[in-house]
């Protein structure tokens, strides 16, 4: 027997969930969401993997024009201005991570892009995301807007 009651003899970690990390996390093996995160994880991404865990929040898909799909986070009960706003704080980090920090407008991306979701315009950035019919894991996709002339 070893110092604090673990036994010497090796075995075998458990069977981990599929799309889950195992980690030793006092004295077992973590199989929890947090464990997906990055060692670079923010306040803000554990509070939002919190919230998915309890069902206070939601992931959407949002798919860009190159097919990329960005999974962003948002509360259950937000506007389409909150997502745009998540979408925005998800390219950041990513831009951070990677280590290419460059300045994006986002003003232009909206004023040149739409969100939509089944065909629809998600174009009253005050209205509730679940009055689009949006629901966790639905997907949202960017669409250039057409010109006027």
């Amino acid at each position: 027997m070893l110092a604090h009651g673990l036994d010497s003899r090796r075995t075998d970690p458990p069977e981990r969930p599929k799309g889950y990390t195992r980690t030793w996390c006092n004295g077992g093996y973590d199989f929890s969401p947090l464990s997906l995160l990055s060692l670079e994880v923010t306040l803000e991404e554990i509070n939002s993997q919190i919230a998915l865990e309890y069902g206070q929040a939601m992931t959407v898909k949002v798919k860009k024009g190159d097919g990329e799909i960005m999974p962003v986070v948002v509360i259950q009960n937000e506007t389409v201005l909150d997502l745009k706003k998540a979408i925005q704080r998800y390219v950041q980090l990513k831009q951070e991570r990677e280590g290419g920090t460059q300045y994006i407008s986002w003003k232009y991306i909206w004023q040149t892009y739409h969100l939509t979701f089944n065909g629809e315009k998600l174009a009253d950035d005050k209205m509730k995301l679940k009055d689009y019919g949006i629901r966790n894991r639905d997907e949202v996709t960017f669409i250039k807007k057409l010109r006027k002339k």
